[in-house]
């Protein structure tokens, strides 16, 4: 055992020590302890930035642990693929968190809400949260039509945006709504948007939902899937949908099959040419199951790409 030496100062302020810790436990009437009940998770339900003349907020609808990513993800990877790879980026291959993250943009004239969530109440308190009500939706873009997209669309059988006009792409619709009873798309597109086609009008690529936000086509995960450019003053930024589901094993390897894409090659393409323009122009984006508040970069490397998180490039002042 190697000697310990204490010399004078660190005795005398070892003993000063003593009178006030022992002051700490008659100061609140109980003895001081660091024990306390363990909170769980937690976080904020939204995070606003700004663009230009726009304002544009991530709303948390909720989140998922999902077990045996590779069912999922990297199909077409080894194992060992899979595993060097998640290891390389601190993360399990055992399970993977899923967001799940609609999007609002206050144009200035118009409050647009890109997709609606899972359905269990969560986009109405994260709407809340980031000081907003369903009925101030002016218009609610659907970039496809999974369930985890179009969920939010109705309250106990009513309307969740009552004041709210519906855009989506027409290839999305049609292919879902023909889908015989049984399929369980199908059967909630039938619950959630066909009651709203009165007020659903269709874009196709290069259409404009309102002046400064651009449909640009993205098929491959669902026939219709679309993306949406947002521009103002000058500055740009990517709604992503779900052109990629995780920001290692989709994007660093876009090549990789994920269960949920219905157009495996198509939806590769499309991730190549989305990433590849996005690291080309430097324009961030954000991505629906992207962890949150789901705002970043992305950059070439390798044969793939590598997703940058945004910090403070983008907070409003």
């Amino acid at each position: 055992m190697s000697d310990v030496k204490i010399t004078r100062r660190a005795a005398m302020l070892t003993g000063a020590a003593l009178p006030l810790a022992a002051g700490l436990t008659t100061l609140s009437g109980r003895p001081a302890s660091a024990a306390a009940e363990m909170m769980g998770p937690g976080g904020a339900a939204f995070s606003r930035m700004k663009l230009g003349g726009f304002e544009v907020t991530t709303l948390l609808d909720g989140n998922r642990t999902v077990e045996n990513p590779q069912e999922i993800f990297g199909m077409n990877a080894s194992p060992e693929e899979f595993a060097e790879v998640s290891a390389a980026n601190f993360i399990p291959t055992d399970k993977s968190q899923f967001f799940f993250t609609p999007t609002v943009v206050n144009t200035g004239s118009e409050l647009v809400l890109f997709d609606t969530g899972l359905g269990a109440g969560g986009i109405a308190k994260a709407l809340g949260d980031a000081g907003y009500t369903p009925d101030q939706i002016d218009v609610v873009v659907l970039t496809h039509m999974h369930p985890d997209h179009i969920g939010g669309m109705m309250t106990e059988g009513a309307a969740t945006f009552p004041n709210a006009r519906y855009v989506t792409a027409s290839t999305e619709y049609d292919f879902w709504s023909k889908m015989e009873a049984g399929n369980r798309v199908g059967d909630m597109v039938a619950a959630n948007v066909t009651p709203m086609a009165e007020k659903l009008s269709f874009l196709e690529d290069g259409g404009s939902v309102v002046s400064g936000i651009t449909a640009m086509a993205a098929h491959g995960h669902t026939p219709g899937h679309t993306t949406y450019m947002l521009e103002s003053d000058g500055q740009q930024l990517l709604l992503i949908g779900d052109a990629a589901n995780h920001y290692v094993w989709s994007l660093g390897y876009p090549d990789w099959e994920v269960r949920f894409d219905m157009d495996k090659a198509a939806a590769a393409a499309t991730r190549r040419k989305i990433f590849g323009m996005l690291a080309a122009d430097k324009v961030p984006f954000i991505g629906y199951h992207m962890p949150f508040p789901a705002v970043g970069f992305v950059e070439a490397k390798d044969s793939g790409f590598r997703y940058v998180p945004a910090s403070y490039q983008m907070i409003m002042g």
